[in-house]
C-alpha cells in the first residue's frame, strides 16, 4: 500500500508540473488579461472601400484630370502613361516595395527596410497589422493593398509636371528608379514604426519593474522599440495622409523634371490649349470623391478621427474651389480653376508644383503689344477669345487692356483702317508664299 501511494503521489506531482509548465494549459491571469487582438469586420470593410476609392483617384481620376489639360494629339498618350504607371508600380510593390517600406532594415532601418517580406513572404490571411489604437488590428493583406494604392498614385502625379515632353520608354525607366530609390525609402522613414501595442507593452513592463536592474532592462527594451522606426518618425514627423510621402515628394520630382526637360516646342508661339476641360472637371470630381478614402482611410479604423478627416476633406476642398473662383475670367477658365481648386483643396497638401504656373496651366507669355489670350477655351472658340482678351483682366498680371469698340465681325478695326496699305502688303506676301510679318503689328 505504501508503494502504491508513493507511485500515485509521484504521478500526481508530475501531472501538476506539466500542467503549470505548459502555457496552453496554465490559464494564468496574465494570459486572460491580454488576449490576442482580432480584426474588426467594420474596420476591415471600411479599409477595403477606402482602398478602392484611392485606386479610383489614379484611374480614371488623375488620367482624366491630366488628359483634359493636354492637346488632343497627346490625350491617349497621357492616359496610357498613367495606366502603365499604376500597373507597373503594383507589381513592384508586391515584389519588393512593401518589404522596403514596411519591414525592419537592420543597420539601415532608419532609412529603408529590408527584404524580409519580398514577394509577400510571411504575409498570410491570418497576419495582422496594428493601427493607431491599442488592441485594434486589421488584416495585413488589406493594409498592404491600401499602401499599394498610395504607391501607385504618387508617381502618376509626377507625369503632370512634364506632360507631352517625354518618351514612354524613358518614363517607364524613370518610374522604376524613382519608386525604388526615392518613394520606398521616404515611405519607410516617415510611416514605419513598431506600433502602439509594442510601445504600450514596453512601457507597462518598465512601470512594473521593481528593482533597479529590472528597470534598466525594461528601459533598454523601451528604447529599442522606439528606435524601431523610420528616421523622420523618430524626429517626430506626423504624416497623417501622405502630405510628405505623396504630395511633397511627387511635387518636387515633377518640378525638377519640368526644369530638366524644358518648355514644350512652340511654347509662347503656338496656342497650347487644353482640348477638353469637361474631362478635367470629371477627373477633378473623381479625385474629390476618392480623397475620402485617401484621407479618412489613413486612420486605418472607423471611429471619430475618421469622421474628422472626412469633414476636413469636405470643407477644405469646397473652400479651395470657391477661393479660386474669385480669380474671375471666362466660364472655361472658371471651370478649370474649380477643377484645380478641388485637386489642391484638402488641407493644402497637394504640392503639385511641377505644373509651374500659379493656376496650374500653361500660358504663352505676352510679347509687346500682343495681349495674352486665354488658352483655356476650345479651338473653335479662338475668334471669341481674341475679342474677349481686350475686355477681361489678365489672369496673371492683372492688367486691363481696355475695351474694344463694338463693331461688325466683318468690319476692319480702327487700327486696320488707319493702315490699309500694310494689310494689302501682308496679303500679297502670303500669296507669294512668303512669311512676312508687319513691322508694327497691331492688335486688330
Amino acid at each position: 500500500m505504501k508503494l502504491r501511494s508513493a507511485v500515485l503521489a509521484g504521478l500526481g506531482g508530475l501531472a501538476l508540473a506539466l500542467f503549470l509548465s505548459d502555457p496552453t494549459l496554465a490559464q494564468t491571469a496574465t494570459a486572460q488579461a491580454a488576449p490576442v487582438p482580432t480584426p474588426n469586420k467594420g474596420d476591415t470593410t471600411w479599409m477595403l472601400v477606402a482602398t478602392i476609392l484611392v485606386l479610383m483617384m489614379s484611374v480614371p481620376g488623375i488620367a482624366l484630370f491630366y488628359g483634359g489639360l493636354v492637346r488632343t494629339k497627346n490625350m491617349l498618350s497621357l492616359l496610357t502613361q498613367v495606366f502603365a504607371i499604376v500597373c507597373l508600380v503594383c507589381l513592384i510593390w508586391v515584389l519588393y516595395g512593401y518589404s522596403m517600406a514596411f519591414s525592419g532594415g537592420g543597420g539601415l532601418n532608419s532609412y529603408v527596410g529590408g527584404l524580409s517580406k519580398a514577394f509577400l513572404r510571411g504575409v498570410t490571411s491570418e497576419s495582422t497589422v496594428a493601427t493607431f489604437s491599442n488592441g485594434v488590428v486589421i488584416p495585413e493583406y488589406v493594409y498592404m493593398c491600401f499602401q499599394m494604392t498610395f504607391a501607385m498614385i504618387t508617381p502618376a502625379l509626377i507625369v503632370g509636371g512634364f506632360a507631352e515632353r517625354i518618351k514612354f520608354s524613358a518614363l517607364v525607366l524613370f518610374i522604376v528608379l524613382w519608386v525604388t530609390l526615392v518613394y520606398f525609402p521616404i515611405a519607410h522613414m516617415v510611416w514605419y514604426w513598431a506600433g502602439p501595442d509594442a510601445v504600450a507593452d514596453a512601457a507597462k513592463a518598465l512601470a512594473g519593474a521593481t528593482d533597479a536592474a529590472a528597470k534598466a532592462v525594461a528601459q533598454t527594451k523601451l528604447d529599442e522599440v522606439k528606435a524601431d522606426a523610420g528616421l523622420a518618425y523618430q524626429w517626430g514627423a506626423l504624416d497623417f495622409a501622405g502630405g510628405t510621402v505623396v504630395h511633397i515628394n511627387a511635387g518636387i520630382a515633377g518640378f525638377v523634371g519640368a526644369l530638366m526637360l524644358g518648355r514644350r516646342i512652340g511654347y509662347g508661339r503656338d496656342l497650347l490649349a487644353p482640348h477638353s476641360l469637361t474631362m478635367t472637371m470629371i477627373g477633378a470630381s473623381l479625385l474629390w470623391v476618392g480623397w475620402f478614402g485617401f484621407n479618412a482611410g489613413s486612420n486605418l479604423e472607423a471611429n471619430g478621427t475618421t469622421a474628422l478627416a472626412m469633414v476636413n476633406t469636405f470643407v477644405a476642398t469646397a473652400a479651395a474651389a470657391l477661393a479660386l473662383r474669385r480669380m474671375g475670367g471666362q466660364r472655361q477658365a472658371v471651370a478649370a480653376r474649380h477643377a484645380v481648386g478641388r485637386d489642391r483643396g484638402p488641407c493644402g497638401r497637394d504640392a503639385r508644383v511641377g505644373l509651374c504656373r500659379p493656376d496650374g496651366l500653361d500660358h504663352p507669355r505676352p510679347r509687346g503689344r500682343r495681349r495674352l489670350l486665354p488658352v483655356l477655351l476650345e479651338r473653335e472658340e479662338r475668334v471669341l477669345v481674341r475679342r474677349l482678351a481686350r475686355r477681361v483682366r489678365h489672369p496673371l498680371c492683372g492688367r486691363h487692356p481696355g475695351r474694344a469698340r463694338d463693331r461688325h465681325p466683318g468690319q476692319p478695326s480702327a487700327w486696320r483702317r488707319r493702315h490699309p496699305g500694310l494689310r494689302d502688303q501682308t496679303r500679297r506676301a502670303r500669296h507669294r508664299g512668303l512669311r512676312v510679318r508687319p513691322r508694327h503689328a497691331g492688335p486688330g
